[in-house]
């Protein structure tokens, strides 16, 4: 895993720097599961200080006393305030997962270029690229998403060298 991984922690460090100019300080790693995105992420929060956060973990704590309209009301709000806490300029989100949850009813991109807004956000999103777009999931899959890559930075294996969208 370590091997795989070192290419993406230089890809990640690098656009960090450029994702400074931006309006969307936004940049996230695609790749399917196992593909290093998380030991790139640790590495990245161990040569920056950054804070690694578990989205699955922490909104799902905060989430707990709440019913599922709520959930889905509160869910920005919850991420942000997660987010927020966090020390620093640059956060770095892993375990996305639960932020297309059909319930929670949210746009995951979205709900990430928001956050980004306030501080540099790199986020680890299992999916492909596929004809300058990002995708989540498979299509027959409820959780399905694709967008195009745009008002973002991407980084991923497939990527040589990474790009802008």
């Amino acid at each position: 895993m370590k091997g795989r991984a070192k290419p993406l922690v230089d890809q990640v460090l690098r656009k960090i720097g450029e994702a400074r100019e931006l309006y969307h300080r936004l940049i996230l790693i695609v790749g399917p599961v196992g593909n290093g995105k998380t030991s790139a992420l640790q590495e990245v929060s161990a040569s920056t200080s950054a804070p690694l956060i578990n989205v699955n973990l922490e909104l799902s704590r905060r989430m707990l006393e709440l019913t599922e309209r709520q959930r889905a009301l509160q869910a920005p709000k919850l991420l942000g305030e997660i987010v927020g806490e966090a020390i620093g300029e640059l956060v770095l989100l892993d375990n996305i997962e639960i932020l297309f949850d059909v319930h929670l009813k949210q746009d995951p991109l979205r709900l990430l270029q928001g956050l980004s807004r306030n501080k540099t956000v790199v986020a680890a999103w299992n999916g492909s690229i596929v004809d300058d777009h990002m995708a989540y999931a498979v299509p027959d899959h409820p959780e399905y998403r694709r967008y195009p890559i745009r008002d973002f930075l991407v980084v991923s294996p497939d990527l040589p060298g990474g790009r802008q969208g």
